[in-house]
């Protein structure tokens, strides 16, 4: 979306980021109470399906709509321009929250031994990375440049960008509907839980008293920066670092990372975290991915088959952050229902989701300041040396301070050994009674 509004219907740069932190406020409510409504939901359906029931339709038909803005596309249009982008973004959110929350939940409330969670988290993460695989290499099947120069390659560029939403809808509602018919139900055993279900601010307040929660959200603000900032980037530093000009080439800078991280995944990580446990799996995954970043600071013309080596290895880091950070969360679930006897999965999700947006805000107040000090303020091409730096440094730089901020606060993270294994311990007498009482 970034690089759509940036270079082919040209909104400053003040625009975009204006635009991502309003987007940002809004999800400070909109994701905490969609959160607080899924945990105290009942229905035949049980808590989250009904959600994702309405969500997955309006969902689909608005990625079309986030590729038609109704004005004609150039620096003329600003006001108009940016204010649909802001309406369908946040429109947009809405329904993916209310999807995407939902669906999360039901992972931990689900799958609640360890084991079952490393087999099932393996599937699921695969299948995750499968999904951002196509959704990376299939604009590049409809437009030819992500980054194009002249009002007639951008006005091209906006048809090829609509058809390539309207194929998404009809992926996203497809698959929704696959995943309505065959995703597993509510367990029996928490289906009374909404009885019990705080209020909406008590809800908030009970996350953040959370110390294992305190200490995971720093850390998973600065991934999820790193997720928002590289793939927002890539198709720019692409063209402007590496003079890539064909789209499907740029997109399969960040499928082979995605088809590395499915590699990973299976062979790497998931003997790593059943030997190390989740908190130190995670350091190391984070140190790797920001020595497999380094390169990004060195890269120029010429030198495509090393980037795809490069961006091939970078999913060794990024994998171990997707499939981990899953199972941390689940811990948390697990050691709140073991303090309150019921278990809150949308709560700390809503919770966790507004943290997230944090990590949005931050990726664009990263990005905007530095293309206006290097005067990229609207999309131009060739780009300066100035501009290819600033490339560099937000594609390695920002993410390796953030990532080593994340390492440094999950060091103190209390969730591990022990501690943890008390946790399930007393988790699994709270579903034995609950069971009993059947």
């Amino acid at each position: 979306m970034f690089t759509f509004y940036f270079a082919v219907v040209q909104l400053s740069i003040t625009l975009i980021t204006i635009g991502f932190i309003i987007w940002a406020v809004w999800n400070s409510f909109n994701d905490p109470m969609l959160g607080y409504l899924s945990d105290r939901t009942h229905t035949r359906f049980g808590r989250r399906l009904p959600y994702i029931m309405i969500a997955f339709i309006p969902l689909g038909l608005i990625m079309f709509f986030l590729f038609t803005p109704p004005f004609s596309i150039g620096e003329a249009n600003q006001i108009g321009n940016f204010i649909y982008f802001m309406i369908i973004i946040i429109l947009f959110e809405f329904f993916y929250t209310m999807f995407s929350l939902n669906a999360t939940s039901l992972f931990p409330e689900t799958f609640i031994s360890e084991d079952e969670r490393i087999k099932a988290n393996n599937v699921r993460q695969s299948f995750l990375i499968v999904g951002l695989m196509v959704a990376f290499i299939l604009p590049g099947l409809f437009t030819g440049d992500y980054t194009p120069s002249t009002s007639t390659e951008k006005t091209k560029a906006l048809g090829e960008f609509q058809m390539f939403g309207i194929v998404v809808a009809i992926f996203i509602i497809v698959i929704g509907g696959v995943f309505i018919k065959f995703t597993p139900r509510e367990k029996r055993e928490f289906k009374e839980d909404y009885k019990q279900a705080p209020g909406f601010s008590n809800s908030i307040k009970m996350c953040i008293k959370s110390k294992s929660f305190i200490w995971y959200i720093p850390a998973e603000i600065a991934n999820w920066f790193v997720y928002g900032i590289l793939p927002t980037l890539v198709p720019l530093y692409a063209k402007a670092v590496l003079g890539m000009e064909d789209a499907i080439m740029v997109s399969m800078l960040l499928g082979l990372t995605f088809i590395s991280s499915v590699i990973f995944i299976t062979f790497l990580w998931k003997p790593i975290v059943r030997k190390l446990g989740n908190r130190k799996a995670w350091m190391i995954s984070m140190t790797t991915w920001i020595v497999t970043l380094f390169p990004l600071m060195f890269l120029g013309p010429n030198m495509v088959l090393i980037a795809m080596i490069v961006f091939f290895f970078i999913g060794l880091g990024l994998s171990g952050s997707l499939y981990i950070i899953v199972l941390i969360v689940s811990d948390i679930v697990d050691e709140d229902e073991v303090n309150t006897g019921i278990r809150r999965e949308a709560g700390y999700y809503g919770v966790n989701a507004f943290f997230l947006r944090l990590a949005i805000i931050v990726v664009f107040i990263s990005i905007g300041p530095m293309f206006i000090i290097a005067d990229w303020e609207v999309f131009t091409l060739p780009a300066s040396a100035e501009i290819q730096l600033t490339l560099r440094i937000l594609m390695f730089g920002y993410p390796a301070v953030a990532l080593i901020i994340a390492i440094l606060a999950i060091y103190k993270y209390p969730l591990y050994g022990e501690r943890l294994k008390q946790v399930k311990e007393k988790l699994k007498e709270i579903h034995e009674q609950k069971k009993s009482k059947i």
